[in-house]
């Protein structure tokens, strides 16, 4: 009879059975289900064979029942490699610490790299950045946030910078930056004028080259002439002798005009703020908890008790184990358990009024710049609809509204 298939996987033995008419033992066997197979008489009074390991015990079990004398002569399968390979503890304990060793290796950093066309100083400030974030080489895989925060966090933190990327490639993060260039406004070389570019009454004037156009007070238009940069120079004094007087031949003196002129600009806002706005807020409590994930299972490592929060506000984290270069089927998730508060708010008419300027005020500030500043606000128009106040408002703004412009020839 042939082998089995899957005995050496599952283990097996080759018994020998001394007794009169040995075969019968092995018939007995097969009536009761054990597979038997491999039967060879030795002798007048001993026969042997082999029986899966699974069977040992009925095989004891029927030995007791009949006066036949057995003995196991063999032993083969994964079975008894594994448990002679167990018996040599010094063999597994080197193992075992040889692939705790390499799980630890293949699960910190190695090394950082930046690359990209960037200057020493932005590299200087990502590497800075970076070990403020605790990527650096050495630490843990599992401590690090996800490349994703990373690289938004990195965007946020340096200015110079118009983009990031960042990968983690096994134990190496690789970035790769894109510098900011900052297109700084063309300046105009040469003779030029300065125009007005939003309408509006001038305020202040300050010009240090070429001639003014406009004095305080004046209304303006977009496109109007506010400083001319061209002068006109006397070059020389000639007599007529008929109407004996002097005229003056003058000649034009182009020059780059400068100044500043600072004028009072109008804007009209829409905005809607609600009488009710509900919103949560983190109090700063917070607790973490971590896990062992088998697919779809997890297990927990660390953090047994749940934190007595009335509102809880979760974020998980799942960093895969790595073996040398592979992701295993674990991975360690990182849950933060923080306390979070609802608040509601009831505003009313005249507060909500106050709410909407100081949002259309702040964000038409951001619109216009810093130097610009916001004189004055008016509401045109308020309604309440829907649970909502929607404003209409006028706001008075000083600003500078000059820009250059060329002289072509022949101006």
């Amino acid at each position: 009879m042939k082998q089995i298939q899957g005995s050496y996987i599952k283990g097996y033995v080759r018994i020998k059975v001394t007794g009169h008419m040995p075969e019968l033992f092995f018939q007995e066997c097969t009536d009761r289900g054990v597979t038997v197979w491999n039967i060879k008489r030795d002798g007048k009074k001993t026969c042997s064979g082999n029986v899966k390991l699974a069977d040992i015990s009925e095989i004891k079990k029927l030995r007791r029942e009949t006066k036949y004398k057995i003995s196991f002569t063999q032993r083969r399968g994964y079975p008894f490699l594994f448990h002679r390979f167990l018996r040599r503890k010094e063999f597994v304990l080197s193992l075992v610490m040889s692939i705790i060793m390499i799980l630890f290796m293949s699960n910190i950093i190695w090394k950082v790299e930046v690359t990209g066309e960037l200057p020493i100083e932005i590299e200087e400030k990502i590497s800075k950045q970076l070990n403020e974030y605790g990527v650096h080489p050495g630490a843990w895989l599992f401590t690090i946030e996800s490349p994703g925060v990373i690289q938004q966090k990195l965007t946020n933190d340096i200015p110079e910078l118009l983009w990031v990327g960042v990968r983690q490639k096994g134990t190496t993060y690789q970035l790769e930056g894109v510098e900011k260039i900052v297109i700084k406004e063309e300046k105009v070389e040469g003779p030029r004028n300065l125009i007005a570019t939003k309408k509006g009454v001038i305020k202040r004037m300050y010009v240090s080259k070429g001639l003014p156009k406009v004095e305080v007070n004046d209304y303006v238009k977009p496109g109007q002439v506010l400083v001319s940069g061209v002068l006109n120079e006397v070059q020389d004094t000639q007599v007529n002798d008929d109407k004996e007087n002097k005229k003056e031949k003058k000649k034009s003196v182009l020059v780059p005009a400068e100044g500043e002129i600072i004028a009072s600009t109008w804007y009209e806002v829409d905005v809607t703020i609600p009488l009710k706005q509900n919103y949560e807020l983190l109090t700063g409590q917070q607790e973490k908890k971590y896990y062992l994930g088998i697919k779809d299972f997890k297990f927990p490592i660390w953090g047994f008790k749940s934190p007595e929060y009335e509102a809880v506000h979760h974020d998980t984290l799942e960093t895969p184990i790595k073996f040398i270069k592979w992701n295993l089927p674990l991975r360690i998730i990182e849950t933060t358990l923080s306390e979070k508060q609802f608040h509601e708010i009831d505003r009313t008419k005249e507060q909500a009024i106050q709410a909407g300027i100081k949002q259309a005020k702040e964000e038409l500030q951001l619109q216009l710049g810093s130097e610009a500043t916001i004189v004055s606000e008016k509401v045109l128009h308020e309604t309440i609809e829907n649970g909502k106040v929607k404003l209409e408002l006028y706001i008075t703004v000083e600003e500078n509204i000059v820009e250059a412009q060329p002289i072509t020839q022949g101006d």
